[in-house]
């Protein structure tokens, strides 16, 4: 979508293929006249054209969230833009971020499990992960094999007890070294610390083998059989210091009957928690959720 100049503005050459790089902005306010008007007058004066835009207009709390990519002339860094966005997030009390198109470095945490792992390695090495995995840690050695398969460093941190501290401090000192920007939880079987969610708040994605909340603790499949289930689905969603309580991203859902097996079940849904974390993690990346509260604006 190519913006129309407003009147009377002196306008910047367009970006053309050759030249122009891809960003991001998402935004978020409260709603009043004169909001879009500002933001396309900003991109348009500097010569920018709109690629993909969606907004959401939250009638009930008022509020108004955006996301926009357009492509930008070669040097149009984000800490400029952002420089100069600033006034006008100002006089509309905004929340903003720009993105460069560089994509995120994923720290991905497992134990024994390895579907999702998996997913994640196939989507990456094909190119639809919207991300790069920087490094695969474990509280076990099973999955070791897999990853260092796809070529990627696979790091060994047990975790007892007596160790969580310092093996928290692990993965926070990876996230450093190896400038991580999302943590996945990719069927990790640990529980994070309430100081460590909130250090990765908005960094970190778990995937839940239900809709949640449901069957908390073991055998969590052997309790869907017993209860009878019609439905089995997965949550992706953000780590908060509330277990399995964080902001919801997307779920994924599959029909099943009472001739599923407990381990029919489990195939099924590990299908579906595949599905769900690749998409949450593909969306965060691109920059298509923003977090309102206990709650997202997940623009597709």
């Amino acid at each position: 979508m190519t913006i129309s100049p407003p009147s009377s503005t002196a306008v910047a050459p367009m970006a053309t293929a050759s030249t122009a790089t891809t960003n991001v902005l998402t935004l978020s306010c409260q709603e009043r006249p004169g909001i879009m008007q500002a933001v396309t007058s900003f991109l348009y004066e500097r010569g920018f054209d709109i690629l993909e835009h969606q907004q959401h207009d939250d009638r009930m709390g008022e509020l108004f969230f955006l996301r926009t990519e357009f492509a930008a002339v070669e040097g149009a860094g984000v800490d400029q833009l952002t420089a100069d966005f600033g006034p006008i997030a100002d006089r509309f009390g905004m929340s903003f971020t720009f993105h460069d198109e560089r994509k995120p470095r994923l720290l991905v945490m497992v134990s024994k499990f390895g579907h999702c792992l998996n997913d994640l390695i196939f989507r990456w090495r094909g190119g639809t992960l919207g991300a790069e995995i920087a490094v695969v840690a474990s509280n076990h050695e099973d999955l070791r094999p897999m990853a260092e398969a796809a070529g990627l460093e696979f790091i060994h941190i047990p975790v007892t007890p007596e160790t969580k501290p310092q093996a928290e401090q692990r993965m926070l000192d990876l996230v450093e070294a190896y400038d991580v920007d999302l943590v996945v939880l990719a069927r990790y079987m640990q529980i994070l610390s309430d100081g460590l969610c909130r250090q990765l708040e908005g960094r970190a994605i778990n995937i839940h083998h239900s809709f949640l909340p449901g069957f908390k603790g073991a055998k969590p499949y052997h309790q869907a059989h017993a209860r009878g289930v019609k439905l089995v689905g997965a949550t992706a969603h953000y780590v908060t210091a509330d277990l399995d309580e964080g902001p919801i991203i997307e779920q994924e859902v599959n029909r099943v009957d009472h001739s599923y097996t407990p381990q029919a079940l489990a195939n099924v849904g590990q299908d579906a928690e595949c599905l769900a974390l690749s998409r949450a993690v593909r969306w965060h990346c691109e920059h298509r959720v923003l977090m309102h509260g206990s709650s997202t604006v997940v623009f597709r």
